[in-house]
């Protein structure tokens, strides 16, 4: 695996329809050390630049600020919210990147779903691929698609919507995106996946709640944790 840097390649999931307006309060951070810097990523914020200077402005780009030698191992969606973990050397860089790529950290997400969601818990093993005509759109193709799973738990049910634990096995573009749609039960507020009745709200709802890898210095295991805002 080639680790990533701050060149930044663009990802079609980055890519906005919207008007880009991102929010402007200072970085959370979570945790620094040596070797890494975890943060609480707001929803709205680019996780690498997007295409075009008005969308230079992104998490990455705030970090460099304040940490000059800052370096990308993973993303999430530009309207999710949530823990993200950067590295501060090329050893840590590579370290995480081989953990992520081995599936050997453990993610969870909290998110609110359109509708009631039964039963209690399940897991979605449908395989995913970009829908090219309509990128940044993916889709379930069972001939291309790259596998992905994504278990998931329900918290409780409200009065027209279920809250509920994503557990992504894979780390799939839109994965918990779509495959929640193909429960029938997309992510409040999600505008490429659910329908007009579940956009009123303010945001997409899902949250990157915790984060749980091996420290590269060490091996030592390490949870980060994020409370949800909504």
């Amino acid at each position: 695996m080639q680790p990533l840097d701050v060149t930044f390649r663009i990802r079609h999931s980055d890519r906005m329809e919207h008007h880009y307006s991102p929010p402007q309060d200072p970085p959370v951070i979570l945790h620094e050390d040596h070797e890494i810097l975890v943060v609480n990523k707001p929803s709205g914020l680019l996780s690498v630049p997007g295409k075009g200077p008005h969308k230079a402005d992104c998490m990455i780009a705030r970090l460099a600020k304040l940490y000059p030698n800052v370096l990308l191992v993973h993303r999430l969606d530009c309207d999710t919210s949530g823990v993200m973990v950067f590295a501060l050397t090329r050893h840590a860089q590579r370290h995480l990147g081989l953990q992520f790529e081995n599936r050997q950290t453990k993610k969870a997400y909290l998110a609110q779903l359109w509708g009631h969601l039964e039963p209690k818990k399940g897991r979605v093993d449908l395989p995913l691929i970009v829908d090219w005509p309509n990128r940044p759109r993916q889709h379930v193709n069972h001939e291309t698609g790259k596998p992905a799973q994504t278990d998931w738990r329900v918290l409780r049910h409200d009065d027209a919507t279920t809250r509920v634990r994503l557990y992504p096995l894979t780390g799939r573009s839109h994965q918990l995106r779509v495959h929640t749609q193909s429960l029938g039960h997309p992510i409040m507020g999600d505008p490429l996946y659910a329908p007009p009745e579940a956009q009123n709200v303010a945001r997409l709802m899902l949250h990157a709640e915790t984060l749980k890898l091996r420290h590269p210095d060490g091996g030592i295991h390490m949870t980060f944790s994020a409370q949800c805002p909504f």
